[in-house]
């Protein structure tokens, strides 16, 4: 009898021991299927898509090509170029998008909503309202607009055909206006801004920028009366770590570069500072705003305040400058 209940009780173990290994074989399965989940959902975002005559290339036909690359877990840069190697291109944009749904980007340009809806391998753009159905045609040349559908395809695209120029802006106050592109592949881009307008020195400006470009901005910030040009970078890498350039006009006869400090050396701004920053001009004042970190915060999930840090233009003693004038931070909504 005794011996029946030992064999009893040493099935009894056997069976809740492999119970809890395949309990525990169970969980990895399961966070795999979360990781896959979140790639597969950036993955319908990100890539190249090109228009229907594409295809069409090679008989002489005019295309569009539209790039979609992540910047950081919710924003993404959207890159519309065209073909140039028999003409100029037809259609040049370029935008950062926020993500809005499991399936849609959204842009703001000009006060304007341009939503992106991707379904099943094809892209559609559009303006979010009716009225601003003409939006998108300032962006292409002969009344033309990159409005519609394009299909992502898995190859790099033509880039004998494509207009090389990672990024493209056209700027314009008070009869003065900046070109500002970048080209180059890698960590390393070339920037070049070209002014028009000024009576003195119009000579184009070119400098190595490590990172990319991700917006660039023009307003008069010192209500002189002549505007200054804001470039934006990122650094490359994961820490996105972002910097300002900067030029403000003379009295309407030349530039001058303007220096924008580093975050790092000030102390009252570097506290949780991991880059992952956002620019923008507010009612002509320069703003910053990133996530801050907290101790053993992972660096693709800050859990801190954002911090907000506004810069006033002033005059240097060898040239004008951006100093910090506001800090605040309030809690991510």
């Amino acid at each position: 009898m005794k011996l029946l209940k030992h064999i009893i009780l040493f099935k009894v173990i056997i069976i809740a021991a492999v119970s809890c290994q395949n309990q525990n074989k169970s969980e990895p399965v399961e966070q795999t299927t979360k990781a896959n989940n979140s790639n597969q959902e950036i993955s319908q975002f990100t890539g190249n898509y090109v228009s229907e005559s594409y295809k069409k290339r090679n008989e002489g036909y005019d295309w569009i090509s539209v790039s979609v690359n992540q910047v950081s877990d919710s924003s993404f840069h959207i890159s519309v170029r065209s073909r140039v190697d028999k003409k100029k291109p037809t259609c040049t944009f370029d935008a950062d998008a926020i993500k809005i749904s499991n399936n849609q980007l959204r842009s703001n340009v000009d006060g304007k909503d341009i939503i992106y809806t991707f379904d099943k391998g094809i892209i559609t753009i559009a303006p979010e309202k009716d009225e601003d159905k003409y939006a998108l045609s300032y962006y292409c040349s002969g009344g033309g607009s990159f409005s519609g559908d394009y299909v992502k395809i898995d190859e790099t695209l033509d880039e004998k055909q494509l207009d090389s120029r990672v990024f493209l802006k056209t700027l314009s106050m008070e009869n003065i206006s900046f070109d500002v592109s970048t080209t180059g592949k890698g960590s390393i881009q070339k920037l070049t801004i070209q002014p028009f307008g000024l009576e003195i020195d119009n000579t184009k400006i070119t400098m190595e920028v490590d990172g990319s470009v991700t917006n660039a901005e023009i307003s008069d910030l010192n209500s002189d009366g002549f505007p200054e040009l804001l470039v934006y970078t990122t650094s490359a890498g994961s820490g996105s770590y972002g910097n300002v350039i900067a030029y403000s006009v003379n009295a309407g006869k030349s530039v001058s570069q303007i220096y924008f400090p580093p975050i790092a050396d000030n102390p009252l701004t570097n506290k949780g500072y991991m880059g992952h920053d956002e620019f923008s001009i507010v009612k002509n004042i320069l703003v910053q705003r990133f996530r801050t970190y907290k101790e053993n915060n992972e660096n693709s999930n800050p859990t801190g305040k954002i911090r907000q840090i506004k810069y006033k233009l002033t005059d240097g003693e060898a040239s004008r400058k951006f100093v910090v004038d506001n800090i605040i931070e309030y809690p991510k909504k």
